[in-house]
């Protein structure tokens, strides 16, 4: 493939995937309220299908064997999650506040994948260990946000604090499920084909430009894949709904990690991290620590933590450019 073909291909399968990622978000969100889903389960598969672009981009690029394209759409996903999600969103809205029950949820859950996911990485951890203890958390993590155990569940009752508004009226609530779960399909293909023609198009480009897989994946193709993410949690800041926003956050970087790298550990042997993809695991750590400590004070994460967050990923943007 030419570079002059790459171009326009690149452009064309980044819309296309974010498009359809956008929609298959919505039509999730129309079936779970169709069969009464609680909400917090609803936001746990909206995370999922923005997660699309992302999971989809760094699949594609493992099955072809570059590595450090897919480790850095994850890595540089996550740490763009914790920068735009909740760093800017906390500039742009004044304030993110929600109760230390939700945070002790979402934070730990999310914390304890991130550092299973660093482990295998890092090679620490053997893939077979990973998946079950992933599973550990998971399945109580699913379990709670579900409301299917009665303690966890009440739990889980604290993820949206605010009482529930009504939906408006969606004009095409009215289609019938199987019209949707055939629309949902339609989406998902778009997605993957839309990933793949994406990370084809950014190889192509990178290799006639000189720019390395690392800072493809970092850099390039997991800000631009998580933008479905930054969207909606703008949203859901400037709605003052802080819970909510901090699940999606951590249940997006969770949903990275587990399918992207915990799963696929099974099959495929990581190649070992350089010195540099190391410390961008590290630096990783430390962003989702701040952003919890933050969160935890009285008065929740403010200006001024919002912009420490979003300076650490300028650290971690260095990191890579250095």
């Amino acid at each position: 493939m030419t570079s002059i073909a790459a171009v326009p291909l690149f452009l064309a399968s980044l819309l296309a995937t974010l498009i359809a990622a956008r929609m298959f978000a919505r039509r999730l969100d129309r079936l779970g309220t169709r069969f009464g889903l609680p909400e917090a389960l609803i936001g746990l598969l909206t995370a999922l299908a923005a997660d699309g672009p992302e999971i989809s981009s760094a699949l594609f690029a493992l099955i072809r064997g570059e590595h450090g394209v897919s480790v850095g759409v994850l890595v540089g996903s996550n740490a763009f999650n914790l920068a735009a999600m909740i760093g800017l969103t906390g500039l742009l809205a004044g304030s993110i506040r929600l109760s230390r029950d939700t945070l002790l949820l979402e934070g730990s859950a999310g914390a304890c994948v991130m550092l299973i996911g660093v482990a295998v990485l890092l090679g620490w951890l053997a893939p077979v260990l990973a998946v079950a203890l992933t599973a550990c958390v998971l399945i109580p993590y699913v379990l709670a946000v579900s409301g299917a155990n009665r303690f966890l569940g009440r739990l889980a009752g604290t993820l949206d604090p605010e009482p529930p508004k009504p939906r408006p009226r969606d004009p095409t609530s009215d289609d019938p499920t199987h019209h949707l779960l055939g629309l949902i399909v339609l989406d998902v293909t778009l997605i993957v084909a839309g990933s793949v023609g994406m990370v084809q198009a950014a190889l192509t480009l990178g290799e006639h430009w000189g720019i390395s897989t690392a800072v493809l994946g970092t850099l390039i193709l997991a800000p631009l894949t998580s933008l479905p993410n930054a969207v909606t949690a703008a949203r859901l800041g400037l709605a003052g709904r802080g819970a909510a926003l901090v699940g999606e956050t951590f249940n997006s970087n969770t949903i990275n990690l587990a399918a992207g790298v915990i799963a696929p550990s099974l099959f495929v042997t990581f190649t070992a991290p350089s010195a540099t993809a190391k410390l961008q695991l590290g630096w990783l750590v430390a962003m989702t620590c701040v952003c919890l400590l933050a969160l935890a004070r009285n008065h929740g994460m403010r200006r001024p933590e919002a912009a420490a967050v979003i300076a650490l990923y300028a650290g971690f943007v260095s990191i890579q450019l250095a």
